[in-house]
């Protein structure tokens, strides 16, 4: 572990994942939200960064229209809008694309992003993926994200199958995952938090599979 400046980022914790056509179902909304926001009063405490993101769409779409009850952040993230340090309007699935956020981040001479939120199986995903080339760190906190349960052509699986291979295929290359109440206690200790590598991932996968 070493010290490093990091900032907190909250992704799309808008109502669309709980009273939408979107709901979060693993790990169960509820319970995710409140994770989140322990993560945001931690970050409070701490004077780290807290940036707000918000998936905007046209007024007219079925998800996330703008100005529409289910584009709101949930009550327990719009509780600190006028405390964030950085509001974030999105239309892709990366934090990155279309944002002045890499930017910002530079300037504020961060070097680590956590990364909070919905979805784990396309927002989270994407940011950690774009957050690579840039040259940031990322961690991800298993219990503050979420998934929902997917099909199509391709086949079916559940959220919870979903979150879960996509926290260690995270783990394996893009990001240092763990929990709310451990990365707590990195930041309270001023470090950060390491992620695993794909040569060993696969040897374990190996050896254990």
């Amino acid at each position: 572990m070493t010290t490093s400046r990091r900032a907190l980022i909250v992704i799309d914790v808008q109502q669309e994942y709980f009273e939408g056509l979107l709901p979060i179902q693993y790990p169960a909304r509820e319970k995710s939200v409140v994770r989140i926001r322990e993560a945001i009063n931690a970050a409070a405490h701490a004077s780290a960064p807290i940036v707000l993101v918000q998936h905007e769409m046209p007024a007219s779409a079925p998800v996330f229209g703008l100005g529409s009850a289910t584009f709101q952040n949930h009550p327990d993230v719009a509780a600190y809008e006028g405390k964030a340090s950085k509001h974030v309007s999105k239309q892709f699935g990366s934090i990155f694309a279309g944002t002045d956020l890499d930017a910002w981040l530079r300037e504020q001479g961060i070097e680590t992003i956590t990364l909070v939120g919905y979805m784990t199986n396309n927002c989270i995903l994407a940011s950690a993926a774009d957050a690579e080339p840039r040259g940031f760190a990322v961690e991800v906190l298993s219990d503050a994200t979420g998934a929902i349960d997917l099909a199509n052509e391709a086949g079916r699986v559940s959220a919870q199958r979903v979150h879960d291979t996509l926290m260690v295929l995270l783990h394996s290359n893009w990001a240092a995952v763990t929990d709310t109440s451990t990365w707590i206690a990195a930041l309270q200790a001023g470090e950060t938090l390491d992620k695993s590598n794909l040569v060993t991932s696969a040897d374990q996968g190996r050896n254990v599979l």
